[in-house]
């Protein structure tokens, strides 16, 4: 094995020599028979109560809720940042959901700063971990090792360096010293140069032959990319240029990127320095995202956190680049990182000793993280540790792949190779993945029918959708090391939805999704109080004035009579035994009639409304006063009894008394 600070060479040169699903029980229909029955839509209540002007936390984590399960996330940020504006305490989870609303109306710099303070009340949760990079990457490497990866050595390594592969019309672009020649001091290995190998129908390969005239040269040339287009190659090469070799003031001649540009007649030449390379730092190894737009390099220029960063810079349309940018310290560290590779998907592969790992160079991994750059979103990059058998004890580098075909390419000086470095290739083995599960009740567990299963991609967008049969039964295909949303919905029950990342090897995937009633069935006798989960309506002590926090309540009644104007109630108010039996009974009467003069002042008719106050005569409790047990009860338990009711007497022509005979 070559030591790590050959790979060092001048400082910082090129890395050379370096049953799926069993139905339970039977099949069971869910009970819905609601005709001849009118429902209150919670969410329509609550939504019309906020708009009027009214604040609680119940109320905005219900309304945010609503909108956030049907994937309207402009309307859920809306309502999750009014809730956040209470500054009361709330689960951290409410955190997290606002932070994903925000990231769906693409307001990624606060959606940030959520993400962070839910991390900060959660700091065990994952998610909060990898959106900070604070990854356990000892059971991380442990749980994305692969024993399903048959590697290959090339046919075409040599007992020399070869290594940073890059695929090219039918066939691969390489370093490689076997070039014979003069040889280089540090290692007594000839100078690289870059080859080109032609491939078989078979996956191998015809014998290598040199990549260019003008651009090899008897110093090193490697990493060579190509722009989408196929005008320009981008590679590293000595600072030798026009037959100039030049050194730094400690005489160090440094990695340069250069740009060459194909001709009419298929010659690489035109061949132009980078306008940021230096005598006095490296720049090397370029790599380009799929749409050519940004380029990915690696240096030790001023800036550089650690012995040498990857860097981005912006690729204009006749090949020139903009100004550098450093990609922060979620990438780069003190150590060394180099290598750069983005997938067409837009994850950056690149090789570092800064983050731990196997040995040597590792090769990490960050999904997403073109689009980040793309975005200007934020310059926080998750790592993960690609693991087994791509990294191991050796130095790991030069990763390369093609999801289109599944083919990886990637370099190593491990054990058992040709040479001082090789060129190593696998192709992922198919994966089949399939979730499934079923749906039900959150109270009865009973299966529900008929309810809508979507999944979604991680940022929410729709990707498939099934209505579920009798037996409540979903299935979706989906891919592997892949995050989803599956949502399920269904008339009159809330939303529910479950988010999941898929492995990076077949194995069953089973969820069970359980939702609740939205709609709540509702008929004369009824008390709304207990159908729109009203608490104590509080009044101040000794007076019967409506108080604000009992007017948010009262609103939740008032949209109801609104939504049914065929509907009559009775308000009644109760106290418990407290007080005198003559003044608390006159007490609850005075609040009973001052909440019915306030849905009359909001508009509704004075003959849907009555009211009247028992005060303690009605007790839900044994909670008397009586000198034997009036110390036995707790407050909780006299608080029972201090309630409000709005008994619904008649809707849609049917009375209480209608009700009361159906049922004797």
């Amino acid at each position: 094995m070559k030591t790590l600070s050959k790979y060092l060479l001048l400082a910082f040169v090129i890395v050379i020599s370096s049953n799926a699903f069993s139905q339970r029980g039977k099949i069971q229909s869910v009970k819905n028979d609601y005709r001849n029955f009118a429902y209150v839509k919670t969410s329509e209540v609550l939504l019309e109560v906020a708009n009027n002007g009214y604040k609680s936390a119940d109320l905005f984590q219900k309304l945010a809720n609503s909108f956030y399960f049907q994937n309207k996330m402009e309307e859920a940020a809306k309502w999750y940042g009014e809730l956040m504006q209470l500054n009361e305490v709330i689960d951290p989870e409410y955190y997290f959901r606002y932070a994903l609303a925000l990231k769906g109306i693409k307001d990624y710099e606060n959606s940030d700063k959520w993400m962070e303070k839910f991390n900060s009340l959660k700091p065990d949760d994952t998610r909060g971990k990898a959106f900070l990079s604070k990854v356990d990457y000892k059971s991380a490497i442990e749980e994305m090792s692969r024993d399903d990866i048959e590697l290959v050595n090339l046919d075409i390594n040599t007992p020399f360096s070869d290594f940073g592969t890059t695929e090219h019309e039918n066939g691969i672009v390489f370093a490689s010293a076997r070039g014979g020649g003069r040889l280089y001091k540090w290692n007594e290995e000839p100078y690289l140069d870059l080859y080109k190998a032609e491939k078989n129908e078979d996956d191998t390969f015809e014998e290598p032959k040199s990549f260019g005239e003008n651009v090899n040269t008897k110093f090193h040339e490697s990493s060579a990319i190509f722009s989408p287009n196929g005008k320009y190659m981008f590679f590293t090469r000595n600072n030798f240029f026009r037959s100039k070799y030049k050194e730094d003031a400690v005489g160090i001649n440094r990695l340069q990127l250069y740009r060459a540009t194909l001709s009419e007649d298929s010659i690489w030449g035109s061949i132009h320095k980078i306008h940021f390379n230096s005598i006095d730092y490296s720049v090397a190894h370029p790599a380009l995202n799929l749409t050519g737009t940004k380029l990915y390099f690696a240096s030790d220029m001023p800036g550089t956190l650690g012995q040498s960063d990857i860097f981005v810079v912006d690729v204009n349309e006749d090949g020139t680049l903009g100004e550098p940018e450093n990609l922060g310290s979620s990438i780069n560290t003190e150590g060394q990182e180099s290598f750069p590779f983005i997938n067409s998907d837009g994850d950056l592969y690149f090789s570092s000793t800064g983050f731990p790992g196997l040995g040597g160079l590792d090769v990490f991994v960050s999904k997403g993280a073109d689009q980040k750059v793309l975005n200007s979103a934020n310059r926080n990059f998750p790592i993960e540790n690609v693991s087994e058998p791509i990294n191991s004890p050796y130095d790991d580098f030069g990763y390369y792949e093609n999801l289109v075909t599944k083919r990886v390419y990637f370099s190593s000086n491990r054990e058992g190779g040709k040479g001082s470095d090789d060129i190593y290739t696998f192709k992922f083995p198919e994966i089949k993945l399939i979730v499934e599960g079923e749906i039900k009740d959150i109270d009865t567990e009973e299966i529900i029918p008929g309810a809508t299963v979507i999944l979604l991609d991680e940022n929410g967008k729709e990707l498939d959708r099934q209505v579920v049969g009798e037996d409540g039964y979903f299935k979706f295909d989906v891919d592997p090391e892949k995050e989803y949303l599956i949502r399920v919905q269904k008339d009159k029950y809330t939303s529910d939805e479950q988010r999941f990342t898929t492995p990076n090897r077949n194995q069953e995937l089973l969820m069970e999704l359980r939702i609740e009633k939205d709609e709540q069935q509702i008929e004369p006798c009824d008390d709304l109080a207990k159908v729109l989960d009203i608490p104590i309506i509080y009044f101040d002590f000794d007076k019967s004035n409506i108080r604000y926090d009992a007017e948010i309540e009262i609103q939740k009644v008032l949209a109801v009579l609104n939504k049914y104007p065929t509907m009559h109630i009775d308000i009644r108010s109760h106290t418990d035994c407290r007080g005198p039996a003559s003044y608390n009974e006159q007490l609850s009467d005075r609040r009973a009639k001052s909440t019915r003069a306030y849905l009359i002042e909001k508009g509704i008719a004075a003959e849907r409304l009555t009211a009247k106050g028992y005060g303690e005569s009605r007790l839900v409790n044994d909670c008397g006063c009586e000198p034997s047990n009036e110390s036995e009860c707790s407050e909780a338990e006299h608080q029972l009894n201090r309630r409000s009711e709005f008994i619904i007497t008649s809707i849609d022509g049917k009375t209480c008394d209608d009700k009361v005979e159906s049922e004797d």
